[in-house]
Order: structure tokens, then C-alpha cells, then sequence
């Protein structure tokens, strides 16, 4: 494994040096740790050979990046390693998927290793996907494991590019890859708290107060340990304090989650948190839930508006059966968010050129307008009115 800076400044070297597209992968420590940081970083080129790079020994990968150039990356499910590739300071400038393009050919399972074996009839080896990453040093089989994810990855991508262009598929692909290397990083989730699991319970806003207080408690904990907040304390755990609000460290200890290999400090530091929920003025209790932006949920829009329920009934129709026909995923032949935005707030022309711009401005492809503004004018057009 390359861990000190002289061994990667010979990596940078060697890969400069290569030719082709580069196989690109990264393990996480997902479970484990806090956040999603890479705790190693594989790579794959021809006339370079295959790396192992620890980004803990060499954080910065940005030389690594720029000796890659504006060579084409080859990852599986780009969208989840690019983000922390990103922070080490790599960033693709063109890029092929070939998750997206096993999705985009038609095929059922587009795993790695199920795409592996149905396209090039290789089985991987398997059992150390869920492991600690960040366990150093990292054992022998691990590292077995992680460089045979990027072994046949380009392979993979040529055979996957002959299959799209027999399909007619080869330019959508390669919309949807631009796509994704151009996507600016995702926002930071607002109120992030009210995505704890069972926050459905919760539905008074002290309640929500003392959910929020917990969270916000447990992150502080997790970021300072460095280990994964679902350690510190389970959803779970800080749904059911919530809904007690215990006023005594016994009472909190009598809770699931809260047993007795809990320390009476770490008792103390999560009553302390359902205290200040419950001594919030009421002004500063947390809403019962945000509004959403866009249109409502799909079950309220029958009573909101009857109309536009039937016209995301027919564009629900016309883009599956379309999608159908073409052999891919109804998500990848046009986002069902974007299907319902326009439904709810359709371009006040019926025309194709209206709807086309429309799915523009939502963020659809060249190709997903081509293949959707007809079928959409059309189930706009059919509904009246007056439902």
C-alpha cells in the first residue's frame, strides 16, 4: 500500500506515464467512523499497474489527480466514491459508470460483481465489502479484495460501451456521465436531525425539541471520537427518550438503549439534552415539520387538486410504458420527481417545444427530453380540465 509521500510522488509518476482510461475505486469506513472519508483509494491503468493509495499516510491526492489529467475515470456507482475522492483533492473531468451504464443497457443486477460475471464471466472474490477500512494496517486479504475492484473494471467499461452502441444507447450514456462529473458537491441537508429513523413517532414539538437535542449531542460526540454516531447512540434510543422526556437519569437508565454497560456520565450527558428540551420557550421549539419544497406528496393530490392527480397518473403511465419499450429503469428514463413537478405545475402552452423547455429547466438530459416531451405533451394534453 502507498502511505508515505515519496511512495506516492512514484505513483504519480507511473500513472502520468500510463495510457488509457483509469479504473477508479474507494472504500469507506461506513459504520465506523464519522463521516464518509476515504480510508483507501485504488486505481488501475494501463503501462501503470494497479495502486493502492491510504489516503490517511497521503491526504493529498490532488498530484495524483492532475498526473490522471483529463483522462477518462472508470468507476462503479460513481456518485457515492466521488465525494470523498473529492476531498483528497480528485476530481474526474470526464468519467464512465458502469453501474449507470448497466442500468442504462437493461441489465437486472448491476452490481459490480454480478456485472463482472454476467459480461466478462469472471467471478469476484467476495466477504470484505462491509469491513472496517480504517483498521491500519489493513490485512493482506483486504487488500487482495479492494485491488481486484478496479482488475477488470476497464474491461468492463469497453464491453459495456459496445453493448450501449448496439442498444443505440452510447449517447445517453454519455449525457448522463457529463452529468455527473459537472454536478457541483450537494448542499448540507437542512434540520439534518429530522431525518433520525422513527422520527415518525415523534409528534409533539418538545418532543421534537429533545430529538433534535439528542442528535445534535450524539454528533458532537461522534465528530470528537471519530466513530460512526450510530455508536454513540442508536435512532433508536433517541426516539424513546423523546417520547418518555425521563426527568431523572434513573428514569433515562429504565429506557431501551440506555442499559446498564452505559456509564452514569454518559446517562448525565443525554439527560442534559432532554433538559434543555424541556426548558425551551415555546418560541424556540422546532416546527412540526418543514415545507417541503415543490409539490405536495402524491397520496394528498387527489383532495389538493384532482387535475393535476390525473395528469401524473397519464405521465406516470406513458413514461413506464416508455421505459418499458426502451429496456431501462423508469428513474433513469426520467427522475420521478421531475415527472411530478411538471404535473403540478405544467408549462401554460400543451406543447411539445413548452414541455421540452420545462424538463430542461427541472434538469432532464438532451436525451430524456427527446425521448419524453412527446409522450408527456401528449398525457398533458389528454387530461381535461375539469376532472
Amino acid at each position: 500500500m502507498t502511505a508515505t509521500p515519496e511512495a506516492l510522488a512514484g505513483v504519480v509518476e507511473a500513472f502520468a506515464a500510463g495510457r488509457g482510461p483509469v479504473a477508479v475505486d474507494a472504500e469507506r469506513a461506513s459504520g465506523y467512523r464519522y463521516g464518509q472519508s476515504a480510508y483507501l483509494v485504488q486505481l488501475r491503468r494501463a503501462g501503470a499497474g494497479t495502486a493502492l493509495v491510504d489516503p490517511v499516510g497521503c491526504p493529498d491526492l490532488t498530484a495524483l489527480g492532475e498526473a490522471i489529467g483529463d483522462a477518462e475515470w472508470v468507476l462503479h456507482a460513481a456518485t457515492q466514491d466521488l465525494p470523498c475522492l473529492r476531498e483528497t483533492g480528485m476530481r474526474p473531468t470526464r468519467l464512465f459508470d458502469t453501474e449507470l451504464a448497466g442500468r442504462l443497457a437493461g441489465f437486472a443486477r448491476v452490481g459490480l460483481g454480478a456485472m463482472v460475471e454476467n459480461v466478462l464471466g469472471y467471478s469476484l472474490e467476495k466477504g470484505h465489502s462491509a469491513v472496517d477500512w480504517s483498521t491500519r494496517p489493513l490485512p493482506e486479504p483486504w487488500l487482495r479484495y479492494a485491488a481486484l475492484d478496479v482488475e477488470l473494471l476497464v474491461d468492463l467499461r469497453d464491453a459495456l460501451e459496445e453493448e450501449l452502441e448496439r442498444q443505440g444507447k452510447l449517447e445517453w450514456a454519455r449525457q448522463e456521465f457529463a452529468a455527473i462529473a459537472a454536478a457541483p458537491p450537494a448542499a448540507p441537508r437542512k434540520d439534518p436531525w429530522r431525518r433520525t429513523s422513527g422520527m415518525h413517532k415523534v409528534r409533539r414539538r418538545r418532543q421534537m425539541a429533545a430529538v433534535r437535542e439528542l442528535w445534535t449531542a450524539r454528533d458532537q460526540v461522534a465528530r470528537r471520537r471519530d466513530v460512526s454516531p450510530g455508536k454513540v447512540l442508536t435512532d433508536a434510543a433517541i426516539v424513546e427518550a423523546a417520547l418518555a422526556m425521563p426527568a431523572t437519569v434513573q428514569a433515562l437508565a429504565a429506557l431501551p438503549g440506555y442499559g446498564h454497560r452505559m456509564g452514569r456520565r454518559q446517562l448525565e450527558q443525554w439527560l442534559a439534552a432532554v433538559q434543555r428540551a424541556r426548558a425551551l420557550p415555546e418560541s424556540e421549539l422546532p416546527q412540526p415539520a418543514l415545507t417541503p419544497a415543490g409539490p405536495p406528496p402524491p397520496r394528498a393530490w387527489a383532495d389538493k387538486d384532482p387535475v393535476a392527480a390525473a395528469r401524473l397518473a397519464a405521465a406516470r403511465a406513458a413514461v413506464t410504458a416508455r421505459a418499458e419499450e426502451l429496456n431501462l429503469p423508469q428513474e433513469n428514463l426520467l427522475a420521478p420527481d421531475t415527472v411530478r413537478r411538471l404535473c403540478w405545475e405544467p408549462p401554460d402552452e400543451a406543447s411539445e417545444a413548452a414541455v421540452a423547455r420545462a424538463l430542461r429547466a427541472l434538469g432532464a438530459r438532451q436525451w430524456q427530453v427527446e425521448q419524453t416531451a412527446p409522450l408527456l405533451t401528449a398525457a398533458l394534453s389528454a387530461v381535461p380540465s375539469d376532472v
